[in-house]
């Protein structure tokens, strides 16, 4: 299953507030569940889960991540974009 991550920084590397407009991306990541791609993108991205990650209906999730370059969101959401292969 192909899933879209929403990264939304939080917190620079001083642990002050991002306010900028530009403090969101998008990822996609394929993965059995959504947990898995949380798992696998905070893995990937050197980060640590904070707290628990919420599990929803329908194959969606939300974590905050830390990283030694700030806190972070993600959350993740079945996508239906496809792509064609190289």
């Amino acid at each position: 299953m192909r899933f879209t991550i929403e990264q939304r920084h939080l917190t620079d590397i001083n642990g002050k507030p991002i306010a900028a407009e530009n403090n969101v991306s998008f990822h996609l990541r394929d993965a059995e569940t959504a947990e898995s791609a949380v798992r696998d993108f905070v893995s990937s991205d050197g980060g640590e889960i904070i707290g628990n990650m919420l599990k929803f209906p329908g194959f969606q999730a939300v974590a905050t991540v830390r990283r030694t370059s700030g806190v972070y969101t993600l959350q993740v959401t079945p996508t239906s974009q496809q792509f064609e292969a190289p």
